[in-house]
């Protein structure tokens, strides 16, 4: 298969950090707007088809979960100084966190959150997605600092029956026989272990779709971690095994 396809007409390093400076901000999760809206960026830059799975859904041996949105989360210290703030950074509030608002002292509030000792500067990202819990993240330095006293703790987010979504591009090839490349779209605002994965692909994707006379067929897909992993399997698992 010989195609001369211009490189430089499909991705450069301007186009490609472009699109990582529009996904990075969103938080994300398995479910819910911060996944769609990110699915809609996506769209700008290829035809990509959504599809979806209800809440409550069997996929395989899993059950799909409840969509989960969120608008705010912070922590207030004694002093009544806003110490965690999920508006400055969304990774502070533990993904998938159940509603909250209320006063606990520090040892109980020490409970509740995560840190990286040996990366003390960094905010870990944790997840709660199939247990009803709430968490928040912290900078360890922040974490040691931390004055005895009451804390206002508030979170406000949301269960709802809703839907999982997922993108999917095809290519069809002179055979059935298919690559397919696959990548999360859940995680918010991280560089390495998320952003990359989608925007390589989608633009792997324009090249891939400028190949002239394809011999096999070429399929993306765009998911959340696991339990998007599961449903696509559930439903597709048969044409999969063929081709």
């Amino acid at each position: 298969m010989k195609n001369k396809i211009n490189v430089n007409n499909i991705a450069d390093s301007k186009k490609i950090t472009t699109l990582i400076n529009k996904l990075y901000p969103i938080c994300r999760s398995i479910t819910g707007k911060g996944f769609t809206d990110s699915l809609k960026i996506l769209q700008e830059n290829m035809e990509i088809k959504l599809s979806k799975f209800k809440t409550g859904s069997k996929v395989l041996d899993w059950t799909i979960p409840k969509e989960w949105n969120i608008k705010d989360a912070y922590v207030v210290d004694p002093d009544g100084k806003k110490i965690i703030d999920f508006k400055k950074h969304n990774l502070h509030v533990v993904n998938y966190s159940i509603p909250v608002n209320k006063i606990i002292s520090l040892n109980e509030l020490k409970k509740k959150l995560f840190t990286l000792p040996k990366q003390p500067n960094a905010i870990p990202y944790i997840t709660s997605y199939y247990k009803k819990d709430w968490g928040f993240c912290i900078e360890y330095n922040k974490f040691k600092n931390l004055k005895k006293g009451r804390y206002h703790i508030y979170i406000d987010s949301k269960f709802t029956k809703g839907n999982l979504n997922y993108g999917e591009i095809v290519f069809p090839g002179k055979s059935k026989k298919e690559i397919l490349f696959s990548t999360y779209l859940c995680h918010p605002s991280l560089a390495n272990n998320e952003i990359s994965g989608p925007c390589v692909s989608t633009y792997l994707s324009k090249y891939v779709k400028n190949i002239k006379n394809r011999y096999y067929t070429y399929r993306f897909i765009f998911i959340p971690e696991t339990i998007g992993s599961i449903g696509y399997i559930s439903k597709n698992l048969n044409y999969m095994k063929k081709n």
